[in-house]
């Protein structure tokens, strides 16, 4: 088969959707020498920079002879306006070529040439369950373009068994056109035990000694304000509460809320954190929180559990799929209980040892491998069909 796979955002994006990308893409290639792929790339911008020496990244360039890369002169904010606001009808084959099979992994597909089968990844449908947590331009552009891609699709991926379930309950998807594929975890994230390197980064990021670390977008979704008076309640003084993660929409009230809580001098943003960098700040947390209103799936959780480092998460959506028993899930509405859970976990050494014990063997499960066994299994099938 000849197979076409939007690999726009493994290029241009560091986190979320280009780290899936990446990661899955890079085990396709480890594991099929028989298919050829077309990776579509829109735009020519400068790609996301890969780590350091010694690890690996996709997007720095694939070298298996059966994958290539297509750059079109276009970039991705025109092909959007060109396939989706406009609604023209220009088949994506016209940049990359005939093709048997093309997967979108970011929600939206475009046109593609009669007889052509088409995949797309669906990752939330957070737009759907929390519509207030976005930006009115952005949740008009989903709401009109998701559904779409969904009806068209010949076969839907999701990231959970919850977002398959709300594929179905929320969109009327077909349940026999929808599987699972669970993200990996990258075998970079482990515990980092080098004093040097936690220096570097704790020095890099001007990190306190003890601290409480979560890390997502900063936007509302994340319930960053309900963490923050969690953490306000805590008496702990040596403790502080670090939040890494890129500047989202409608974030204003949660930076406002640092402010209006007291909590000036224990709250630290850090911004986007470089990938290369993200090991050794699991490992120096004391704990992980991610009391998260909705997940699709929750990478993080893998990443902290990955570093020996005890989790605590919400008890919705996908969350508890991704922690299973290994770590200690509450509602994320109850901010006394999120409180009076950190302060028992921040005083209890031997319950956090055995956390992260759980944690390391949950986190084991969860391979790119295998997702990409998966992903190259669900092509064959509706390559086939």
């Amino acid at each position: 088969m000849r197979i076409g796979i939007d690999y726009t955002s493994a290029v241009f994006q560091g986190a979320g959707i280009g780290r899936l990308t990446r990661n899955i893409v890079d085990g396709l290639a480890q594991i099929d020498e028989q298919n050829e792929y077309v990776l579509l790339v829109q735009g020519r911008g400068l790609p996301y920079p890969a780590p350091s020496a010694g690890t690996r990244n996709a997007a720095s360039g694939i070298r298996s002879p059966n994958f290539r890369q297509v750059r079109t002169w276009i970039n991705e904010r025109w092909w959007h306006r060109i396939w989706f606001r406009l609604r023209v009808p220009l088949a994506v084959e016209w940049a990359i070529g005939p093709i048997d099979l093309f997967h979108s992994p970011d929600f939206t597909l475009p046109p593609v040439r009669h007889g052509t089968q088409t995949i797309v990844t669906i990752h939330d449908l957070s737009f759907v369950r929390m519509p207030e947590c976005f930006e009115p331009a952005l949740l008009a552009y989903l709401m009109a373009n998701v559904p779409r891609a969904v009806a068209r699709a010949d076969w839907i991926l999701a990231d959970s068994e919850s977002t398959r379930q709300d594929l179905i309950a929320l969109l009327d998807a077909p349940a026999d056109r929808i599987s699972v594929i669970y993200p990996g975890i990258e075998p970079r994230f482990h515990a980092v035990t080098d004093a040097d390197a936690l220096q570097c980064v704790r020095t890099r990021y001007d990190l306190p000694e003890r601290f409480v670390l979560s890390l997502g977008t900063v936007q509302p979704r994340k319930n960053y304000v309900g963490l923050m008076r969690a953490f306000a309640q805590l008496s702990e003084p040596d403790v502080s509460l670090v939040i890494a993660g890129g500047r989202g929409w409608l974030s204003d009230d949660i930076y406002r809320a640092v402010e209006e809580l007291g909590l000036d001098a224990r709250v630290r943003f850090l911004g986007f954190v470089d990938d290369v960098d993200l090991p050794a700040l699991y490992s120096m947390a004391v704990l992980f929180a991610l009391p998260s209103l909705y997940e699709g799936f929750g990478i993080p959780l893998l990443e902290a559990m990955a570093c020996g480092t005890p989790v605590i998460a919400a008890d919705n959506s996908s969350l508890p799929e991704v922690v299973g028993d290994a770590g200690i899930l509450l509602d994320a509405h109850d901010t006394d209980a999120l409180a009076q859970t950190m302060r028992q976990l921040l005083g209890d050494t031997e319950q956090q040892q055995r956390l992260a014990r759980r944690g390391l063997a949950r986190a084991r499960q969860f391979t790119w491998q295998h997702a990409a066994e998966q992903l190259l299994s669900t092509y064959r099938r509706v390559g086939a069909s």
